[in-house]
């Protein structure tokens, strides 16, 4: 499973404008919405599963980066929406350092195995120091449209 399997082009968000944990959360949910990924009538179901989870143990994992999942029963596909914020937020993350890119991660629930394929996926790409680093500084959709097909390539020949 690759990247660009799941991630949402139209869902990248460079420059993130909230900078509390939950505005992003509204923030990379509703760039799902707006780009098809999840309905209107899903989308404060879904913000309100996500803020639950992080209420539970916080999905910044450390070293910048949160990956905030859910699954959901009316989801028919899995997509993902990256956000991006140069100040970083405060996640609450296991390292106590501000967060500066997150992964938000829409499971259907009964595809447990695609959704641990695509948490492997983005762990494997977030451990990979400049895949962090190059993610942190891109500030345009394509920058990271380009990052994510390198690390797509790399896959596929690594």
């Amino acid at each position: 499973m690759k990247l660009s399997d799941f991630v949402v082009s139209k869902a990248i968000v460079p420059q993130l404008q909230g900078s509390e944990r939950d505005d992003v959360m509204r923030e990379l949910v509703d760039a799902l919405v707006t780009a098809g990924a999840a309905t209107k009538t899903l989308r404060d179901e879904l913000v309100g599963l996500i803020l639950e989870r992080e209420k539970r143990g916080s999905t910044g994992f450390g070293k910048g980066i949160a990956v905030p999942h859910v699954k959901h029963k009316k989801l028919k596909k899995m997509a993902a929406a990256i956000g991006i914020r140069q100040q970083g937020i405060d996640f609450n993350a296991l390292d106590k350092q501000p967060v500066h890119c997150v992964v938000l991660l829409l499971s259907p629930e009964d595809k447990p195995d695609e959704h641990l394929q695509a948490m492997e996926n983005i762990f494997s790409n977030l451990q990979d120091d400049t895949f962090r680093r190059f993610l942190r500084q891109a500030t345009t959709v394509e920058a990271v449209q380009d990052l994510l097909h390198e690390a797509d390539t790399q896959q596929l020949h690594g």
